[in-house]
């Protein structure tokens, strides 16, 4: 419907006796008029007293939030103002109210402009001011709210229902638009707060960036406003509470003294409570954020209280500061001998310092960097002081550093005083004695030590496995590292190429047949294909029994079928089993062979050639051999200076067994006991029986026991026979 038809007739013959003149009986509309020829204006009412009464303003109903913020905006000073100083004053109180008619005459003109076209200024500024008049009385009344309802139930005389609900739409859009714009001044300050660029700071260093930190920033920035309008909602409705109690005490004749109120008049005498202002209980628990992380949880005060427990076992304390006499005491330490007893000046420094824990562990790391077995001595006196508060783990340290420089009568009593003091290895402890032991090769212990492991809950894992097997491996006892092997697999540990490997090598060593093909085949089934070092393994396991056609099998194997060109060590391994066998012709054919397909012998194959030889006592050809050995700038291994000794000596070689047996002595650590024998036997045959004696005495004191057929030898050759000759009693030392 047209604004046309919104004016009753009664309205349009009341713009006909305008004139000019004023319509409202009140002041402040008198100055609306200047309002319509700039239609943004300030000077739309002088009097106050407007705001308290402004709300609701809508058509139904108007947003409760719209009438405080009527009251809460702050008061501003229009352009243009009167220049009386009474004016001035009331331009100040109401510039909220100001604004809003301003606001709402440039609405409403351009509503009217739109349907009455033809009308001219005066009438439009009349129009205006009969709208205005009305609405503002109806705001200073206060019944706005009750007025909409009669005006939708009866319509007004002097405007239609329609006219009616038109001007409280524009006056709600009126309202938030003022609101909207207060709010967006407001979320400026509040951007730039400190806590807000905090944050914001704060998010940047985490590598929050563009977009997303924008959004951020408005996001803080509009909670702490909404906590600010909270608080001061709180504090206007403390103020309207005030307010009323005043008037109500000042009704009763009470005196308000503070936030209590006190009854002065005959009140008192009946017994009345004092009443209490104070601030509206609040409904719900306060939520405390900081960084978008919710701290009113009570869960945060048991963390809160954890964290204050373990503070002084996270921060790192100061050792206290050493002068006077005890910088004396100190210094004295630092400069010890290893030689020397330090108990007497670590009990005077205790005594004069009274040091904590970390004191000691001050005095300790100044030792570490002067002198390490300085150090590990004192470590292990600390280690009994009340002060220094040892735990499991103080022990398991110095267990460590001992265990790795190999020193068993060290940690052998470091464990005993850790019993002694009741404190039990713990898995760390029990873990660092089984790669001691097993490094030392002291099955034994490392079996206790494993055992005791396993006592406490704990499996293996691969170090531990690795550390074990390879001490039986480095002990000749394959099968039980075998075991060890199985025992992995069976809990899903995977053995790696290393452990296979080093168990083939033991089994190739010992001539077990059967264990090389079965760790072999494994190695396939675990996804490790053969390769010429486990082939050569396989080869050298049956030359050590003497095997030789299943040797050449491995050995024909490896070349057809898996494509190896063989090395010399492989051939080596292959002569070995011929040697055992005696079979000197296949040996040659098998050289004659690889020398057709480009081989060339090695020093480990010219080894086996010259032992075998030496054996044959085929003195020219064994030597010729070690020509060849010297040419290819190495030297023989033990074993051919055992087969030449053994050679030399029965040929009555007495110069060169002589000295072939001087490098056997000088070796006489990694002799076996079957080496001893041999020697033995080779110098009894040859005539030398000092030597043969005395090599006897040396392989008793290496605890090697002589066999029992040594020793009929022996027997048989010392009862009844002529002493050797000179040249047999000489010993070379």
């Amino acid at each position: 419907m047209y604004l046309k038809h919104l004016l009753s007739r009664q309205t349009i013959n009341g713009l006909s006796r305008l004139n000019g003149r004023i319509l409202s009986p009140y002041s402040y509309v008198y100055k609306i008029s200047s309002a319509f020829t700039t239609p943004i204006s300030r000077s739309i009412y002088s009097s106050g007293g407007y705001g308290p009464t402004f709300h609701n303003l809508t058509y139904s109903k108007l947003d409760p939030s719209v009438s405080r913020y009527i009251h809460s905006i702050p008061e501003t000073k229009l352009n243009g103002s009167s220049e009386d100083p009474e004016l001035e004053s009331d331009d100040s109180e109401d510039g909220t109210m100001n604004e809003f008619l301003s606001r709402f005459v440039w609405i409403m003109r351009g509503k009217l402009m739109e349907v009455y076209a033809e009308c001219d200024k005066q009438t439009m500024d009349g129009m205006l001011l009969i709208l205005v008049q009305k609405v503002v009385s109806e705001m200073e009344k206060g019944g706005l709210e009750q007025m909409l309802d009669a005006a939708v139930a009866a319509p007004s005389q002097d405007f239609s229902e329609d006219l009616w609900k038109t001007v409280w739409e524009v006056s709600n859009l009126v309202l938030n638009d003022m609101k909207k714009a207060r709010n967006k001044e407001k979320m400026k300050t509040f951007l730039q707060s400190e806590e807000v660029k905090e944050m914001s700071r704060f998010a940047g260093e985490i590598g929050i960036r563009g977009d997303m930190l924008r959004e951020l920033r408005f996001k803080w920035a509009r909670e702490k406003m909404e906590e600010s309008e909270f608080y001061e909602n709180l504090e206007r409705l403390r103020e309207e509470a005030q307010a009323k109690e005043g008037e109500e005490a000042q009704a009763k004749g009470v005196e308000a003294v503070g936030n209590e109120e006190v009854v002065m008049d005959d009140s008192v005498g009946d017994g009345k409570k004092e009443t209490i202002v104070s601030l509206p209980k609040r409904h719900g628990k306060i939520r405390y954020k900081i960084y978008g992380l919710d701290l009113s949880n009570p869960k945060w005060t048991e963390v809160a209280d954890k964290v204050h427990e373990r503070e002084e076992i996270v921060w790192p304390q100061e050792p206290k500061p050493i002068s006077g006499k005890c910088k004396i005491v100190t210094e004295k330490i630092l400069t010890m001998k290893e030689e020397d007893d330090p108990s007497p000046l670590l009990d005077e420094w205790a005594e004069l310092l009274q040091p904590r824990r970390i004191d000691w562990i001050s005095l300790l790391d100044r030792l570490k960097e002067n002198n390490t077995h300085l150090y590990l001595k004192v470590a292990e006196l600390v280690l009994s002081k009340e002060s220094f508060q040892t735990n499991t783990l103080d022990y398991t340290k110095l267990i460590d550093v001992h265990a790795k420089e190999n020193r068993l009568e060290d940690v052998e009593r470091i464990l005993k005083k850790m019993n002694e003091n009741g404190i039990s290895p713990d898995i760390l402890t029990s873990t660092v004695l089984v790669h001691m032991y097993c490094k030392a090769g002291n099955l034994e212990s490392a079996n206790v030590a494993l055992e005791g492991l396993r006592s406490q809950g704990f499996q293996p894992d691969m170090r531990i496995y690795s550390s074990m097997i390879m001490a039986y491996v480095h002990a000749g006892k394959p099968e039980k590292g075998e075991s060890l092997m199985k025992e992995m697999e069976m809990r899903s540990i995977k053995p790696t190429k290393e452990i296979y490997m080093a168990l083939l090598q033991a089994y190739a060593e010992c001539g077990h047949i059967d264990g090389a093909v079965r760790i072999s085949r494994t190695m396939d089934f675990a996804g490790f294909p053969r390769s010429l070092e486990s082939s050569t393994l396989l080869v050298k396991a049956c030359g050590q029994v003497g095997a030789a056609d299943q040797a050449r099998e491995f050995f024909d194997d490896m070349i057809i079928k898996e494509g190896y060109r063989p090395d010399d060590r492989c051939t080596s391994s292959l002569i070995a089993a011929y040697e055992k066998k005696n079979m000197l012709d296949k040996a040659l054919d098998l050289l004659l062979q690889l020398e057709k397909d480009g081989f060339e012998p090695g020093v480990a194959t010219y080894n086996v050639l010259v032992v075998w030889l030496a054996n044959l006592q085929l003195v020219d050809e064994a030597e010729q051999l070690l020509g060849k050995i010297a040419e290819l700038g190495e030297a023989p291994s033990l074993g051919v200076h055992i087969s030449l000794c053994d050679m030399y000596a029965r040929t009555r070689s007495e110069k060169k067994a002589l000295q072939a047996l001087g490098v056997v002595e000088a070796n006489k650590e990694q002799l076996k006991p079957e080496d001893f024998e041999r020697i033995i036997k080779g110098l009894i045959d040859g005539g030398f029986s000092q030597d043969a004696q005395r090599i006897q005495d040396l392989m008793a004191s290496r605890g090697f026991s002589a066999s029992y057929d040594l020793e009929i030898t022996l027997a048989s050759k010392f009862a009844g026979r002529k002493k050797p000759t000179s040249g047999s009693r000489r010993s070379l030392r």
